[in-house]
């Protein structure tokens, strides 16, 4: 039998790991493969943990590495999307998928690249930007804002403000002790989700909250979208924005999900 996920290849093979969002898009322009199967399952892993199997044979990835992680309930859920497939295997319907496939085919062969990957958005976190106007937005960032701010802060995490897109260098104490925390995420299905999160919501101080439990993924991703949620109550949505903002919304919860079943 073919591999189960040639067709769904993020990137070349030994292609040094970029954006996971990036690779999202480079399988995104590939052909659809049919779909060749019935059911999907979750079950146990010969080497420990779980795998999905596609009418009893398990999934691999790219790599030919098993699709396996180390819970139950996540290997269901990926299991429902392969289910949830229907004539055509659409991998944009997939996020857990392609992020497993990026943390066993890219992520593990180059953590120490993708950790300081995450950790340069601390250095231009977007909660340290604020508005200067209006008085409302102004308001609402400083809401939504500052509670995590002071978690990080609590946290040994003092961040400097800036108003508008002028940069503003972070004390390095501040920048090791955000570090500090990202090193508490050392698999690579954790750093995948994390760079997932930081890359979507442009903050990795949001990110951390969310793995930490400082925050709902409702509450983390409002936060994010603060400025454009003023916009869209002031103007109205357009509709090719709404709908991008919905694509990478499956992305975002699918990273939730993954940080949520690591941290139980």
């Amino acid at each position: 039998m073919r591999d189960i996920l040639s067709d769904l290849d993020l990137g070349e093979k030994g292609e040094k790991l970029s954006d996971p969002v990036r690779e999202v898009q480079i399988g995104l322009r590939k052909q659809l493969p049919k779909r060749f199967y019935k059911q999907a399952v979750a079950v146990p892993g010969e080497e420990g943990g779980f795998v999905v199997a596609l009418d009893g044979k398990p999934v691999r990835t790219p790599s030919r590495k098993p699709l396996s992680v180390p819970q139950l309930a996540l290997a269901e859920a990926i299991a429902a999307e392969w289910n949830a497939q229907h004539e055509l295997i659409d991998p944009a319907t997939m996020p857990l998928t392609r992020m497993v496939n990026t943390a066993l085919d890219g992520v593990a062969t180059a953590q120490g690249e993708v950790f300081e990957e995450i950790l340069r958005f601390a250095g231009s976190d977007l909660i340290c930007y604020r508005a200067g106007a209006p008085e409302g937005l102004v308001a609402r960032e400083s809401e939504l804002w500052d509670p995590y701010l002071d978690w990080a802060a609590n946290m040994g995490a003092r961040l400097v403000l800036s108003e508008g897109v002028v940069h503003v260098e972070q004390p390095p104490e501040a920048i090791r002790a955000i570090a500090a925390l990202l090193r508490r995420y050392t698999t690579p299905l954790q750093l995948t989700a994390l760079h997932t999160v930081t890359s979507l919501t442009g903050s990795l101080v949001l990110a951390l909250a969310l793995a930490e439990g400082q925050g709902e993924p409702s509450e983390i991703w409002e936060a994010a979208h603060v400025d454009e949620d003023y916009n869209i109550a002031q103007w109205g949505e357009d509709h090719e924005a709404a709908e991008r903002r919905a694509k990478r919304r499956l992305d975002f919860d699918a990273a939730c999900l993954i940080l949520s079943a690591c941290r139980s």
